[in-house]
């Protein structure tokens, strides 16, 4: 019997919402913090880091500009991956791989209502993956948005709202001292989702 593979829910995204409440508790820096990875139509891809805003059995959600890089390429190839990475006293990984959808309208007002209002300003305010001359030119823009929006709401731009990145598999990564990690992974089924030791 594996006892470790045996404690992990059968459900991949309790496991890893337990392992982030985990995080929290510890007081790491940036618990909800995951690298995203994207790729372009032809297959070049990058990485960025973004936060985890949102986690349910629907899949994680996470918040950006539609005008950005991540965004146009998500747009060609709505696939993606994500890891998050707990170090001590946790030592731990959770790495998920699936196809990406938006948020409904709805759903990224509610989030982006929940923001401090420089947020939402900021998110007005930037260009987000294009060139600026300077910083001038961002501080410039940040006072142009304060001053549209003085003594008022500053609503949802049209052009920013939230993903949804629906998982086909997650891994799940415990470190141990000898380097014989344990890692497991979830693959998800036409009912439920099946479970297996890997090897570091």
């Amino acid at each position: 019997m594996d006892e470790w593979l045996e404690s992990l829910p059968a459900d991949p995204v309790v496991a890893l919402e337990r392992w982030l409440d985990d995080a929290r508790e510890a007081a790491l820096h940036e618990p909800d913090a995951m690298a995203l990875a994207t790729a372009t139509a032809s297959g070049r891809p990058s990485v960025r880091m973004v936060l985890l805003r949102g986690l349910d059995g629907r899949g994680l959600c996470f918040f950006t500009s539609y005008e950005s890089r991540k965004a146009g390429e998500l747009a060609a190839n709505p696939q993606a991956a994500v890891a998050l990475n707990w170090g001590p006293p946790l030592r731990r990984q959770v790495r998920v791989e699936g196809s990406v959808e938006r948020l409904t309208e709805e759903e990224s007002r509610a989030y982006f209502r929940s923001r401090a209002r420089e947020s939402r300003l900021g998110a007005w305010a930037s260009p987000q993956s294009r060139p600026l001359e300077s910083r001038g030119e961002l501080d410039r823009r940040y006072a142009d948005a304060e001053a549209r929006f003085a003594g008022g709401d500053v609503p949802l731009p049209p052009f920013w709202g939230g993903y949804r990145l629906v998982p086909y598999a997650i891994e799940l990564w415990q470190n141990r001292p000898d380097r014989l990690h344990d890692r497991a992974r979830y693959d998800r089924l036409a009912e439920g989702w099946s479970r297996v030791r890997l090897g570091p």
